[in-house]
């Protein structure tokens, strides 16, 4: 029997918006300690930071504690994936070289004999143009280079002060989830997948859809919960 695969979403580390789990993220590396050597799969869906971005010698001291437990995942046997998402798309190296966590923009795994596509969801519906437009600009390697220039700590305030007011426009919107189900129902058959695992929307749920079952963890911020894959079956959890 295969052990088995698990998957979270929308953590937003680096900030603690009103209402959220205190303590969140020394809760998600005890959860992260509860599956070594006992999961075949830790798949995080985009989000994991609310913000990220990668100088040549620094990292967030922040995060040590997540650090040091996603390299001991992948030492206990682990394959751990990590999705960029739209807020921490700017990974470079090192998840892989330094923890073997494998970093991608969209992922297809084999997992018990199903076929698991994941990508984060962010540009899915179509309101999200103005978005689309924007993540071309942070993203064009010219911009990227000019923001290395600034120190780290005021990088960070700068990050987290857009991040905050995103956020607050984000929350005005609506969540047309149709959308993302009928954007998931289309890659399954595109990709061929039995499951399509997404986030971004942070609405945790499992979906049947023609071509196959669309689900999402949810977030991590207000109701933690996770995705568990066994036997060719998944379930949410709430943690």
């Amino acid at each position: 029997m295969e052990l088995p695969a698990y998957f979270i979403c929308d953590a937003h580390l680096g900030i603690d918006p009103p209402g959220c789990v205190p303590d969140r993220e020394s809760k998600l590396v005890r959860q992260l300690e509860s599956w070594k050597g006992a999961a075949s799969h830790v798949v995080i869906v985009g989000d994991l930071f609310e913000f990220w971005y990668e100088y040549r010698y620094y990292v967030s001291s922040a995060h040590m504690e997540l650090f040091r437990v996603l390299a001991e995942l992948v030492r206990s046997g682990v394959q751990v994936h990590l999705l960029r998402g739209n807020h921490d798309f700017a990974y470079g190296d090192f998840f892989p070289k330094e923890l073997g966590v494998q970093v991608h923009k969209e992922l297809v795994l084999d997992i018990q004999g199903k076929r698991v596509y994941f990508r984060h969801g962010d540009g899915v519906p179509k309101s999200d143009r103005g978005y689309r437009f924007l993540r071309r600009v942070l993203d064009f390697p010219l911009n990227r280079r000019l923001f290395r220039m600034i120190h780290p700590d005021i990088g960070m305030a700068i990050a987290r002060f857009v991040g905050r007011n995103s956020r607050k426009y984000g929350e005005c919107r609506p969540i047309r989830i149709e959308e993302y189900l009928a954007w998931g129902d289309k890659a399954l058959k595109k990709k061929g997948c039995d499951y399509c695992i997404v986030g971004h929307h942070h609405t945790a749920g499992i979906w049947n859809v023609e071509n196959g079952i669309v689900a999402s963890p949810g977030d991590w911020i207000k109701n933690p919960a996770i995705l568990r894959m066994e036997n060719g079956g998944i379930k949410l959890e709430f943690v």
